[in-house]
């Protein structure tokens, strides 16, 4: 029998396989180890292979693209309701490929090295920043501990620590000043960690043609810019501008029941980091709306007034994903109105 479509259901070390025909029997199974993989599917005539996207998932259908295959990569969430009988691996590759054959199943566009490289800068860049934030906290609540207050923000504790280790009667302990001490060096190195990636990004971006167009948009800076290339590519991968705001959860959620429609708030489905900085964009860009004259700020202003500034923001996220989607879609350029 022809097989048509392949489970391949993914691990670090171990992967299984599950392959059906055209009436979705099921003709055959199998373990392979992760130097097989490759093999194993090059033997294979070209088919629908169907993988969720977890981890590696992209990298193996890049590979199983170059051998004439067609990848499908599916939401794990999307999976689980066709998981049948107990939690095991043959199962999880049978409901990988009964979630590949229905029609409406949505599907994760594979990402290319390039956007996973601007993936990998943005994490590290953000990973940095919380560890950052964590240390100031940390400190900030220490030397509470000893009667001394600092005041909250990265730049006051950057002050105050100096100050602090100078001040040889404020009470503190040889000891603690020596950890203290150790803590600022580690604020320190943590910057430059944060300035060097941060610096990356603005390179990438300044490079990439398709970042220098969307920075022209206003709430669209080089951090903004390249973590949405990154994620949305050339945006061949959704049908129309809605789609990419819904992928980033700008829309309203649903809870709809016997023809009554009730809207709620936002979904906040998708990748969080790049809606968190859409927000933080479209909120620069509210506050500076009043002293402007242009449409989009009339727009701004008037929905100001209606909806207050909070839900102003989150709406003027929404339109500049799907404007961000259009120059990317068909390779234009921002003219404002």
């Amino acid at each position: 029998m022809k097989i048509t479509t392949v489970g391949l259901d993914l691990a670090k070390s171990v992967f299984h396989v599950v392959c059906f025909d055209a009436s979705h029997h099921e003709v055959g199974k199998r373990m392979l180890r992760r130097s097989e993989v490759m093999k194993y599917f090059s033997h294979l005539e070209p088919c629908r292979v169907a993988m969720e996207a977890c981890a590696g998932a992209h990298y193996w259908g890049r590979e199983l693209q170059r051998l004439g295959h067609r990848v499908k990569l599916i939401a794990p969430q999307f999976v689980k309701p066709y998981v049948q009988g107990n939690k095991n691996d043959y199962n999880d590759a049978r409901a990988i490929a009964e979630a590949a054959t229905r029609p409406a199943m949505r599907a994760v566009s594979i990402k290319s090295v390039e956007q996973q490289d601007i993936q990998a800068l943005h994490r590290l860049r953000a990973q940095r920043i919380k560890e950052r934030t964590a240390l100031c906290n940390q400190l900030r609540a220490l030397v509470a501990e000893y009667g001394l207050v600092m005041n909250k923000g990265v730049a006051s504790v950057r002050r105050a620590v100096p100050q602090l280790l100078e001040d040889a009667e404020n009470g503190l302990s040889t000891l603690f000043r020596g950890l203290l001490k150790r803590g600022y060096d580690q604020l320190v190195e943590l910057e430059g960690h944060i300035d060097f990636y941060t610096g990356q990004i603005e390179q990438t971006s300044r490079q990439d043609e398709r970042c220098r167009r969307l920075q022209a948009v206003p709430g669209f800076g080089p951090i903004v810019a390249s973590v949405f290339v990154g994620q949305v590519g050339d945006g061949k991968a959704f049908r129309r501008g809605r789609d990419v705001s819904a992928a980033l959860g700008l829309v309203p959620r649903q809870h709809s029941s016997g023809g009554k429609e009730v809207l709620l708030g936002i979904s906040k489905k998708g990748d969080g980091y790049l809606r968190s900085l859409l927000v933080h964009g479209a909120r620069s860009v509210v506050l500076h709306a009043k002293a402007k004259d242009d449409k989009l700020s009339q727009w701004i202003n008037r929905l100001c007034e209606r909806r207050g500034i909070n839900k102003t923001a989150v709406a003027l996220a929404n339109k500049l994903a799907r404007m961000g989607w259009a120059l990317l879609r068909n390779d234009t350029k921002y003219c404002p109105a």
